[in-house]
């Protein structure tokens, strides 16, 4: 017996974008390492690369996420 098993059918309100085929899709319908989700809407998955480009540039500018060079000073 399998520990986890491969979901081929997706929830009904579930909604995924697909990175592949660049779609939104109601389920999984491609594999998972092929899409972001799941969102609670069809809207909010049709946003998913927008989302995704905002959240990278607000950890891209996050100081917590630049470490400080050994010593604790930055260097410029």
């Amino acid at each position: 017996m399998a520990l986890f098993k491969k979901r081929t059918v997706g929830k009904p309100g579930e909604w995924y974008y697909c990175l592949e085929h660049k779609k939104v899709e109601e389920g999984p319908e491609c594999p998972g390492k092929d899409r972001f989700g799941p969102y609670a809407s069809r809207p909010e998955a049709e946003h998913a690369m927008e989302t995704a480009r905002e959240r990278n540039l607000q950890w891209e500018n996050d100081p917590r996420w630049h470490d400080a060079p050994a010593g604790g000073r930055e260097e410029h």
